[in-house]
């Protein structure tokens, strides 16, 4: 089976499709974020690529499914649906933010289930041991709007939520359930991967340092790799990224940087 012929579901959908793709990269959203996150990151990847995104519930044409509030039970969806695709496809993982911790709670369950995961990407997030002391799910929608506007690149193109009513009431609820799912996220210790991690960080990024990042490595029984870029928490939609992320990933896979697979 080539990976134009993977199935797409509720839960994962093709972003970029190439039938010599030797790799499929799944990547999971930041929270409040949905599967357009990674659509300028998918067409940054040049032919023999294929790129999948996870669809979480409760936004976009998933706006009538309950939403997930258990980190690990969006774990466990995805991993459910990455183990039915045909075991000769190979798997990447990637996640962003809140996304990095569901994809490496997604690579646990994957390996479990006795399929390979060939690289684990994780982006903007400390390693699975630390713990959110904030409350922001608990909240006004006031703080959940300030809390966007501080990582945002943009400020005033988050601040339309407090003018339009109508635009907040659809747009929140994903973003209070996901911080609600970080911020009650407890990890489980258990045997390190077996496959090898990259962890991504920003300088300027106020949620992670580069230390925090580096306690990644604790989680892999294989190589890791940490990866330092200028800029702030959220740059998926910044052009001028996408390139160095796309290299770091397509070098990564091709075995050419540490922290490689084989």
């Amino acid at each position: 089976m080539t990976v134009t012929d993977l199935p797409g579901t509720a839960w994962l959908r093709a972003l970029k499709s190439d039938p010599a793709a030797r790799t499929v990269l799944v990547c999971f959203p930041p929270g409040g974020g949905s599967v357009t996150a990674y659509r300028a990151l998918a067409q940054r990847f040049g032919s023999g690529a294929a790129v999948f995104g996870v669809q979480y519930p409760g936004r976009l044409d998933r706006l009538a499914d309950a939403p997930v509030p258990v980190l690990t039970e969006l774990a466990e969806r995805a991993a459910a649906d990455l183990l039915a695709w045909p075991r000769d496809v190979r798997l990447a993982i990637f996640g962003h933010s809140m996304g990095a911790t569901v994809a490496y709670e997604t690579a646990r369950r994957v390996e479990a289930g006795g399929r390979a995961v060939s690289h684990l990407f994780v982006s903007g997030r400390p390693a699975p041991a630390f713990e959110e002391t904030s409350r922001v799910h608990e909240g006004p929608d006031a703080g959940l709007i300030a809390e966007l506007e501080r990582l945002s690149n943009d400020p005033e193109s988050v601040r339309i939520l407090r003018d339009e009513p109508g635009l907040a009431e659809l747009v929140l609820p994903a973003v209070r359930n996901d911080y609600r799912a970080v911020e009650t996220y407890r990890h489980a210790p258990g045997a390190p991967l077996r496959t090898a991690i990259t962890a991504l960080v920003r300088s300027s990024d106020p949620t992670t340092s580069a230390a925090q990042a580096g306690e990644w490595r604790d989680y892999t029984a294989a190589g890791f790799d940490l990866a330092t870029f200028p800029g702030g928490h959220f740059y998926l939609d910044l052009p001028e990224n996408l390139t160095a992320i796309v290299d770091l990933i397509t070098r990564t896979l091709a075995g050419t940087v540490p922290g490689r697979s084989s």
